[in-house]
């Protein structure tokens, strides 16, 4: 008797061991199973995004073909070339998160010593890359660098730029305080003037270097490019260089203060890189980064201090003429209930085509 109790307890035993292998092998087969499904879905999403503009062309009857398929293939190069303190962070975080989904790359371009200007040998290497570096188109690159104008080095492919700007005192102001404080960012990241308690107030009723309204001279520059007066502050060229760029170099140019706009603007223009990003923005953690942990909103006699300065009036010129620019585009789509901008959709066709 006792040793068929033994007996039993040991087949006990080896039932209950086959049992866990069982269910553990069992688990572990779905568990790959998902996993590998979870990897084919992500696959077909990349597909599906690249081939969903080719789709539904419309009435070829009528000549009517689905002009979003020519804004999006494999040879397209956009570059936001970002002005600091301007909801930038912001925006290229909503890239990195569609990017795999969309099927297109992100690239940050990083200058040696934060410089916003490059040399002509490095200006050169950087439109060789972007032209030639087939594994990463399309692609979106993005960096605190100026208008570099590529027809200059004799190739044949442009980039779509777009670019972000701000109300000039508020930039200031942002990056005053940002350069004592820091932001939500990075918040453990100690800045360049920690521990200075000056405020800005106090630095212009003082005549301060920090707050010089020279400071502000840097959303033309940006836009204007490499040559020397770009940088030149108080520059009429340059100002006047910086809108004609904004009118024929860059595709968009938005303005903070209306980012979802910009961002649905662009998700009209291109598909093929911003689908879905209105949406993802709207309920994005990551919707707001970068934000300034202290600031003081400037006195009024601060106010009108720094608007008697030329610079301040002229970069206040380009903002104005940028939104102006702006607001013309958003005209030519619709607003929903819910006050999101809209694309019409198509509103043309061909006609009285010939030969037949």
């Amino acid at each position: 008797m006792f040793l068929r109790g033994i007996g039993f307890g040991l087949n006990s035993q080896l039932w209950f061991f086959i049992t866990v292998l069982v269910f553990v092998s069992t688990v572990t087969f779905f568990e790959l199973k998902i996993t590998r499904l979870e990897s084919d879905r992500e696959n077909l999403e990349i597909a599906l995004a690249r081939l969903q503009t080719f789709s539904n062309s419309g009435n070829k009857k009528h000549g009517l073909f689905n002009t979003t398929s020519l804004m999006y293939h494999n040879d397209t190069v956009i570059i936001y070339n970002r002005v600091p303190k301007t909801a930038s962070t912001s925006f290229v975080n909503i890239a990195y998160d569609l990017c795999k989904r969309n099927g297109f790359n992100v690239l940050h371009l990083n200058i040696t010593g934060n410089f916003h200007v490059m040399s002509l040998a490095d200006q050169a290497r950087f439109v060789w890359n972007v032209t030639r570096w087939e594994a990463k188109k399309p692609g979106l690159y993005h960096g605190h660098v100026g208008f570099i104008n590529f027809e200059r080095f004799g190739v044949s492919q442009r980039p779509i730029y777009i670019n972000l700007l701000r109300k000039p005192l508020d930039r200031l102001v942002s990056y005053y305080y940002f350069l004592r404080y820091g932001d939500n960012y990075r918040p453990h990241l100690v800045r360049r003037k920690h521990g200075d308690k000056m405020t800005f107030d106090e630095c212009v009723e003082q005549n301060l270097p920090d707050c010089n309204p020279n400071h502000m001279w840097l959303q033309i520059p940006f836009l204007c490019g490499h040559a020397s007066d770009c940088w030149t502050p108080g520059s009429a060229w340059a100002l006047e260089e910086a809108k004609k760029n904004l009118l024929s170099e860059y595709l968009v140019v938005g303005v903070m203060e209306q980012l979802t706009d910009f961002i649905a603007i662009l998700e009209a223009a291109l598909p093929g890189f911003f689908r879905g990003a209105v949406e993802h923005f709207k309920h994005s953690k990551k919707a707001h980064l970068r934000k300034t942990n202290q600031k003081l909103e400037p006195k009024e006699s601060t106010i009108r201090k720094i608007q008697n300065s030329q610079v301040w009036q002229m970069e206040t010129e380009l903002y104005e003429f940028a939104v102006e620019q702006f607001n013309f585009l958003k005209k030519r789509m619709i607003v929903d209930k819910d006050g999101q901008l809209l694309d019409k959709g198509q509103q043309f066709m061909y006609e009285k085509i010939s030969p037949k």
